[in-house]
């Protein structure tokens, strides 16, 4: 059996559903600390987070991910146990298996061969791993991020093994991710029955013209690497549940997910200002659960790519789509951070898996990006 498919087996096996870790950091330590890696378990709350780190000089690559899996759903449609490994026709089915239990698998076995062919390589190799991936994110990256900060730790590369191929393994690379913030809007009216309009203030009627041009607005035009900014609105609440009372108010949820054309200050000031226009009375209170992050084509990327190009033969497209990652935490003290790992089509579903025919190679991309970056 490879070795990167039987630690992901055994990485799979311990249901570590977030925000718990079940004794995977401590697996990974027993297989980085006779490598030479000096290991640091950071405790935040219920979130254990991993800090290893082979070498003191530059450049740093750093390999960042997630033990923590979402949960499994209903068990019982799972065609064989979620957190029993299984191979079937030519595939890995487990939770985690390819969200990210079989990146990280690749990225210690990707470094143990690396490191007995080239003993004296430059630079040092870290490891970032965390248990709050899949949560709230409040415990996990960002809190060691926050220490690395503090100690004046020069991160140069970092790779993040996400899910990010899209039918092949190799197909598609991440270098950033758009930023998130929403938007909670209450416009107050005046409640009042329905047959006495002229008593009342109807805030549906009142905020609809302002909705239209908020949906209408062309908020940047994106750029080289991004899509346009998309403002979407994902609920409206409003109404006592009775067909002849006007509400007192609404209550819509929005969100922005950005690039770097745009910025969140500038983008709240605008919606204010539209809905300023309108003269309307209103709450408005904001949320960035993160903000965008861009690594430009450069010197990771070109490793990475080489890499992928050598073992598999496909030339990687860089994308920037997708929801938010670690990354956005990891890009405030790293310069350079890209994000790649399996095809991602199964993630977060029942029968979650990837593909036996990819297990290896993508631990020879990492090897080989490793090679690339650090001889």
């Amino acid at each position: 059996m490879s070795k990167t498919l039987a630690l992901t087996e055994q990485l799979i096996a311990l249901s570590s559903v977030t925000p718990q870790d079940k004794g995977c950091q401590q697996r990974l330590i027993e297989l980085l600390a006779p490598l030479g890696f000096v290991c640091e378990t950071i405790q935040s709350g219920d979130v254990t987070n991993l800090w290893a780190r082979k070498g003191t000089t530059q450049p740093l690559v750093v390999f960042a991910g997630h033990t923590d899996v979402v949960p499994t759903g209903p068990v019982d449609q799972w065609q064989s146990a979620p957190f029993a490994p299984t191979r079937r026709g030519g595939k890995l089915y487990g939770r985690g298996a390819a969200d990210m239990k079989t990146s990280i698998a690749a990225f210690v076995v990707a470094t143990e061969e690396f490191v007995a062919a080239h003993p004296a390589h430059k630079g040092s190799i870290a490891y970032l791993i965390t248990s709050d991936e899949e949560g709230p994110a409040t415990d996990g990256t960002v809190v060691v991020c926050n220490m690395l900060k503090e100690r004046g730790e020069q991160l140069d590369y970092c790779i993040v093994g996400e899910p990010t191929s899209s039918g092949e393994l190799g197909d598609t690379i991440k270098n950033g991710r758009r930023g998130s913030m929403a938007g909670k809007l209450t416009v107050k009216g005046i409640q009042g029955h329905i047959a006495y309009p002229q008593l009342a203030k109807n805030p549906i009627h009142l905020v609809a013209p302002a909705l239209t041009e908020l949906v209408a607005e062309m908020w940047d035009d994106g750029n080289e690497y991004y899509s346009p900014t998309s403002f979407q609105i994902s609920n409206i609440h409003s109404g006592t549940g009775a067909s002849n009372v006007i509400p007192g108010e609404i209550v819509i949820d929005f969100n922005f997910r950005f690039s770097t054309a745009s910025s969140a200050d500038g983008l709240q000031l605008r919606v204010h200002e539209i809905l300023n226009r309108h003269s309307l009375e209103y709450d408005l209170r904001w949320t960035i659960s993160g903000y965008p992050f861009l690594t430009p084509r450069g010197t990771l990327s070109d490793a990475l790519c080489s890499a992928i190009k050598a073992e598999t033969g496909i030339d990687a497209d860089l994308s920037t789509t997708g929801g938010t990652s670690d990354g956005r935490f990891i890009a405030q003290i790293c310069p350079q951070v890209i994000e790649f790992g399996p095809p991602n089509g199964s993630i977060h579903k029942i029968d979650e898996h990837i593909e036996l025919r990819f297990i290896d190679p993508l631990k020879n991309i990492y090897r080989r990006t490793l090679e690339n970056l650090l001889t």
